[in-house]
């Protein structure tokens, strides 16, 4: 049985969201992503998640996903935790992948509210519950209302967190600031509230959250999880240093849909190939010269 106490002191910190890398041909190319998890490690990342919003899972199938899932955890090998991404706007594949991640020795499951499908607030806590209940690995659940058109209320999640012991945590790409306030009130201080928005990643730290899974983290990983250790750290000063200066790449990074730009700018790094798959689309070119310039800026290109 896994003591989901000490799951959430060891879930904390900067878990970097990995792109899924295709080669040339447009299939899944794990030799890169591997390179990628161990450079995301060296650079002192806390955590590595797959197959999440910037793994562009609804463009991959279900053995990919799986695939991917697996590649990743051992890849990383227990050195960080790894929370892969096995949400769906299909109940019984989410179900289905977040059992496979239990099997596959994932460290939690970061499932997300269903996109698309637009489910009242009861099917939502229906659809985590059952998910929930089906494994004893920690969950997080993932709340994109931009994406999905649907907010997961805090009287929902409350609900969830107070039926099932294992759901831990919520990764929060929520603008509505006061809703992320009232999720550590009503959810407890203990539980571990992540940031998906690039900007809010130091405010939540301010107000008691665990950490972030940040895009930015796959091009500046070192500075994104800087931040989160000089927050834990004390070194008020330098996180809030570290929040304005990663602003201007920030920005660049979603002027177009995540991960579109985020593939662009690490094919210039010479990471990887930056192919996305239909129907997201590569970047145009007055997006591109303004990604190199940033680049350039930062230092990460010369």
């Amino acid at each position: 049985m896994t003591n989901y106490a000490e799951a959430k002191q060891r879930l904390r910190g900067s878990i970097a969201p990995i792109v899924t890398t295709f080669d040339v041909n447009n299939q899944v190319d794990l030799n890169v992503m591997n390179n990628l998890i161990e450079w995301q490690i060296e650079s002192g990342s806390h955590g590595i998640s797959v197959t999440g919003t910037t793994g562009e899972p609804s463009s991959l199938t279900l053995q990919e996903r799986e695939l991917i899932m697996e590649n990743a955890i051992k890849t990383v090998n227990k050195r960080v935790p790894v929370m892969p991404g096995t949400g769906s706007t299909n109940h019984e594949e989410a179900l289905h992948l977040t059992k496979r991640a239990q099997e596959m020795g994932a460290d939690a499951a970061l499932v997300i509210v269903p996109y698309y499908n637009r489910p009242n607030q009861q099917a939502l806590y229906n659809h985590f519950k059952i998910i929930a209940d089906s494994v004893d690995i920690p969950i997080v659940l993932y709340n994109i209302p931009g994406r999905t058109a649907v907010n997961l209320e805090v009287s929902t999640l409350a609900r969830l967190v107070e039926d099932c012991p294992n759901i831990i945590g919520v990764k929060e790409s929520n603008k509505d600031f006061e809703h992320v306030n009232r999720v550590l009130h009503s959810c407890g201080r203990d539980f571990n509230l992540f940031s998906g928005i690039e900007l809010l990643c130091y405010p939540m730290l301010a107000i008691g959250g665990a950490g972030h899974v940040a895009a930015t983290a796959n091009v500046a990983p070192k500075e994104v999880a800087e931040l989160y250790d000089s927050w834990a750290a004390g070194n008020v000063e330098r996180a809030i240093e570290l929040h304005y200066y990663l602003m201007t790449l920030n920005d660049v990074l979603f002027k177009d849909t995540n991960p579109v730009p985020l593939k662009a700018a690490l094919g210039m790094m010479g990471k990887i190939h930056p192919a996305v798959r239909l129907p997201l689309g590569p970047v145009s070119d007055a997006l591109r010269q303004e990604l190199k310039d940033t680049l350039i800026q930062y230092g990460i290109l010369k």
